[in-house]
């Protein structure tokens, strides 16, 4: 069997996607949870980008082990010496440096000749080669390229030195045996045999990400980029959960393996959509809420006397729970323990204790709790400092009544409560949240789902925001719509607090009113 790599880059083509911006603990623990899944390679993002990338490209090299960690680099030496600065404390680093390929990138963006960019590459390869042994090198638009060209600049990468040669779709304009037969021939002719990896990183414009990257697979590969829930620029990237399970499930085919632990696919796809504040489509391959759900009721019966007739893959090999599993208010701190690690947690002591707190306060709400009110209750939790948490609230609302909101918080400088109106219950908890706190972000998108089951499931509430400089996502989930909002509110305004550095704001606020 082949082993195929997996080179995740979610942390810099997918932070690329619209609307997403990821602080420095949720990239880290995004990069924890992908050394769990078992990747091989971390792009932890572009260091020359901002000094904010750098410092996440480092902290995820001191604190990261297992995989490799990459940041990529334009073709000049800025940006290689930079890349080689943030990942110096990894144990194992690769600098990704790229130019482009297609006749259009090199005259519009580039505005240089083929001869130009085939005598930069070799240099800064090179260059980059002073810094590690382990450098990719990619060329944008390979599919709207000369193929002569293509050819002749993977090999002037690879008598410079690259150990992996990474082949772009960029714009997803590919088909499947089209870009299979390009595979073939650099692996073919190319290549020729020497010890140099062969990549693909191909994007979903066509809807067709996964497929472009099988073929390449199928033609001699070792290596797919790609990214959790398939997140990244437009229409996004290859999915990684997709390609990991199409290899896994057709070893006959594709005669190659890669060593993810597919266990972890489900918890580090809802990590994601949550963090990203990017919802899952519920009929999305391997991690939608209906990727294991039969409702017809031939598909049922056939089910019922046996999976295989209906499924091809089970629910815990990706990580998600087939049976039905049960908690309540009667069970004991030593069962919620149990069934944290069945579902794949560990927690220290004291994170226990306050998950349980809450698990109980859950339970008595809502009755029976299952595997994905814990998995919610989980990753709903927060490494933010609390300047400011919730302590209860009261809603007026109605038909022709105006809604009014009684929101009472406990600040630094103790309980504070304020009331105020608004267009509907959830935007006068807002204000009155903003009125205690004297800091009020712009909305941008509110986004609420049941995340999951039955007539008193929990309700998780999404929201991004801006607030001067900073653009900030915020989670909150409860059985109560207007608490689940009021609890994201607060997760961002924390989170603004945090960022700014300035403890001074929750006395002044409490001063004020």
């Amino acid at each position: 069997m082949r082993h195929i790599k997996i080179f995740d880059t979610t942390l810099r083509d997918g932070e690329q996607s619209p609307g997403v911006a990821l602080n420095h603990a949720q990239k880290l623990e995004i990069a924890h949870q992908l050394s769990r899944l078992g990747v091989d390679i971390i792009e932890a993002g572009f260091a020359i980008a901002s000094p904010g990338d750098f410092e996440c490209i480092q902290r995820i090299a001191q604190e990261v082990h297992g995989p490799v960690i990459c940041s990529l680099a334009r073709l000049n030496k800025a940006d290689i010496e930079r890349a080689a600065m943030a990942l110096e404390p990894a144990e194992k680093r690769r600098i990704h440096v790229f130019t482009s390929a297609s006749k259009i990138h090199l005259e519009k963006m580039l505005k240089k000749t083929p001869e130009q960019i085939l005598d930069l590459s070799r240099e800064m390869i090179q260059f980059a080669l002073q810094f590690t042994d382990d450098v990719e090198f990619s060329a944008q638009d390979v599919m709207r390229a000369d193929p002569e060209f293509v050819y002749q600049l993977y090999a002037a990468a690879i008598e410079a030195g690259a150990t992996t040669i990474n082949i772009p779709d960029t714009v997803g304009y590919g088909a499947p045996n089209e870009y299979g037969r390009i595979i073939r021939t650099i692996h073919d002719d190319v290549v020729a045999g020497r010890n140099v990896a062969i990549s693909t990183h191909c994007h979903d414009d066509l809807g067709m990400a996964t497929a472009l990257s099988l073929a390449a697979v199928e033609n001699g590969a070792t290596q797919i980029e790609c990214t959790i829930n398939g997140i990244g620029e437009r229409a996004g990237n290859t999915s990684l959960e997709e390609v990991v399970m199409a290899i896994h499930t057709r070893k006959d085919w594709y005669h190659a393996e890669t060593r993810i632990n597919t266990r972890e696919l489900y918890r580090a796809s809802r990590l994601v959509s949550r963090l990203t504040g990017m919802p899952v489509q519920p009929n999305k391959a391997i991690v939608g809420d209906n990727a294991f759900a039969h409702e017809s009721g031939i598909h049922q019966d056939g089910v019922l006397k046996h999976k295989d007739t209906y499924e091809i893959m089970n629910a815990e090999l990706v990580g998600r729970e087939a049976a039905v599993m049960v908690m309540g208010k009667h069970s004991g701190r030593a069962a919620f323990r149990k069934a944290l690690s069945d579902l794949g947690y560990e927690f220290s002591e004291d994170k226990i204790n306050g998950l349980f707190a809450r698990f109980k306060d859950l339970a008595d709400r809502k009755g029976q709790i299952y595997a994905d009110d814990l998995r919610a209750l989980v990753d709903s939790r927060t490494d933010v400092p609390q300047t400011f948490t919730l302590e209860g609230f009261q809603i007026t609302s109605g038909l022709n009544i105006t809604p009014v909101a009684f929101i009472r918080l406990n600040t630094p400088e103790g309980s504070v409560e304020a009331t105020a109106h608004g267009d509907g219950p959830v935007a006068a908890a807002f204000t009155a949240i903003s009125q205690i706190t004297q800091i009020t972000p712009e909305l941008d998108t509110y986004r609420i789902q049941a995340v999951t089951r039955g007539s008193e499931a929990l309700g998780e509430v999404s929201i991004t925001a801006r607030y001067q400089n900073m653009h900030i996502t915020g989670q909150g989930v409860a059985t109560d719509v207007v608490e689940a909002s009021a609890r994201a509110w607060i997760r961002v305004i924390n989170q603004i607090v945090a960022g700014m550095g300035k403890t001074k704001i929750a006395t002044d606020a409490a001063e004020s009113l």
